[in-house]
């Protein structure tokens, strides 16, 4: 698994995360999308690593500025991993 973390300007607000997780949903195959107006931030785990610059031109797509993307690999910690 891969982590993609994205920093994103001008969420304003919770309809603003949510705007943003739904655009990578339907651009990509993802496990899980967590976006943070206060990080200034957009969290992004898949199975396969993402192709960067579509990543940043559908963050830009719904309005707001994805400054720089970072890809590393994930692994699961916890009880059972």
């Amino acid at each position: 698994m891969v982590k993609v973390t994205v920093a994103v300007d001008g969420m304003m607000c919770g309809m603003c995360e949510a705007h943003v997780n739904d655009a990578i949903r339907k651009a990509f195959n993802v496990k899980k999308v967590d976006s943070s107006r206060s990080k200034k931030q957009t969290v992004i785990l898949a199975e396969e690593p993402l192709d960067e610059q579509k990543v940043l031109d559908t963050i830009n797509a719904t309005g707001y500025e994805a400054k720089s993307i970072k890809t590393e690999p994930y692994e699961k910690k916890g009880l059972f991993h």
